[in-house]
């Protein structure tokens, strides 16, 4: 699990990082699962999945008048509101006195 970086470790310093991956994996293997996998977490993936939501909806909006079903329209229009929900669900948009 260690990796090639730039700034060269002594092998004390190298042994200690891995000790320390290995006491992480065994005490809390699921972060550790998290830490590794690469995949987006937190205000990133909530970004990435509210634009791509919002997106889609309107797209899928769209679609539904051309082809008149209402049912395609309703849907990417729920969908447009959730991308739309999980874009802004963190932020605060009340002013801040101070």
């Amino acid at each position: 699990m260690v990796r090639k970086s730039p700034v060269s470790l002594s092998d004390e310093e190298r042994r200690s990082l891995e000790e320390l991956e290995q006491d992480l994996a065994a005490t809390d293997p699921d972060l550790a699962h998290e830490l590794t996998s690469g995949r987006l977490r937190g205000t990133k993936a909530r970004t990435t999945f509210g634009v791509l939501g919002v997106l889609c909806g309107f797209v899928m909006v769209i679609a539904g008048i051309v082809t008149q079903l209402l049912v395609l329209g309703v849907v990417g229009f729920l969908l447009a509101g959730s991308g739309a929900y999980l874009l802004f669900a963190g932020t605060s948009f009340r002013r801040r006195v101070g």
